[in-house]
């Protein structure tokens, strides 16, 4: 089949069996025109969540999936390819954290959502990366110890200098090789351009930029804007996207470093494969687990209203 062919046969196949299929921001194009919702890792756990189907693809990375299954546990949840991990959530362990609370008593732990299940048993608090200001702002507690990326723990740090914060964690491999070097020369060729970055980049990055947000931050900021001109400092997918939805505009990717080969590895074929059971891989947690991570996203959605 060519590609035309086999997306059509996805959606047909995903109806027959009551599939909904999840696509994350950064996966490509092909893949988003098969999936029923795009967007970063919450906001499609969410929408998994809410959904009618019983079955549940997930096109990103492990600890998503593991995400959507912790807040639709009654569902078959799949990950469409099974190699596609993240090097930042598997940097720490729960064992890591259970130390780190040991060494910093007095902390209340705050994880990013880019981590695993079983390390979100052992923290106070979830946050993405759009609603980390929000929900650390709304804590009444003054010392976070945030895990595990100390480039976005920074960039929240520098936001609410009335809060302590300990960091532990290295982040994201992928937006760590953007440097404000990159920021320089994106100047020089495009002088008329905004540039805009995720908060996983370097502190030297995001304090010379004219926007630092999510994923979807970044997207929406460059749909509303009046100006046409975009440097984008996140994975570069998104680059591609934004071209593709908006062609009155121009974009450009701040580093070609910035690609993260987990997030790259879903092919259509895997998702095939997965309809059919000859790839992909269900994912299980137990109700203990299930209990147990969930705990700190419901902390996450009480304080973040």
């Amino acid at each position: 089949m060519n590609k035309k062919e086999l997306q059509a046969e996805i959606m047909r196949l995903k109806k027959e069996k009551d599939i909904c299929i999840l696509a994350h921001a950064y996966q490509d194009h092909e893949l988003w025109e098969v999936a029923d919702y795009m967007g970063d890792s919450y906001g499609l756990s969410l929408q998994a969540e809410e959904a009618p189907q019983k079955n549940v693809i997930m096109c990103g990375v492990r600890f998503m999936a593991e995400t959507v299954k912790t807040l639709a546990p009654e569902k078959r949840v799949f990950l469409a390819n099974a190699s596609a991990g993240c090097p930042m959530a598997d940097q720490l362990t729960r064992e890591d954290v259970l130390k780190l609370k040991e060494k910093y008593p007095d902390h209340t732990v705050c994880a990013y959502i880019n981590t695993t299940a079983d390390l979100k048993r052992a923290v106070d608090v979830i946050v993405t990366s759009s609603s980390a200001i929000k929900i650390i702002g709304n804590m009444p507690d003054d010392k976070i110890l945030f895990v595990p990326d100390p480039n976005l723990g920074g960039w929240i740090a520098e936001q609410m200098p009335e809060k302590e914060f300990v960091f532990s964690g290295e982040g994201c491999p992928s937006h760590r090789k953007i440097t404000a070097d990159d920021v320089k020369k994106a100047r020089e060729l495009h002088p008329d351009a905004e540039i805009l970055v995720h908060p996983e980049c370097m502190a030297e990055v995001t304090k010379i930029v004219d926007f630092a947000g999510s994923t979807t931050g970044i997207m929406k900021y460059a749909k509303e804007s009046e100006k046409t001109e975009f440097v984008i400092g996140t994975e570069n997918s998104i680059v591609d996207h934004l071209k593709i939805e908006c062609p009155e505009k121009n974009f450009y990717p701040l580093s070609p470093k910035c690609v993260c080969d987990d997030m790259r590895i879903t092919t259509l074929e895997d998702v095939y494969g997965c309809i059919m059971g000859t790839s992909g891989e269900e994912i299980f947690l137990s109700p203990q687990e299930i209990e147990e991570s969930r705990k700190p996203i419901d902390r996450m959605i009480e304080l973040g209203g």
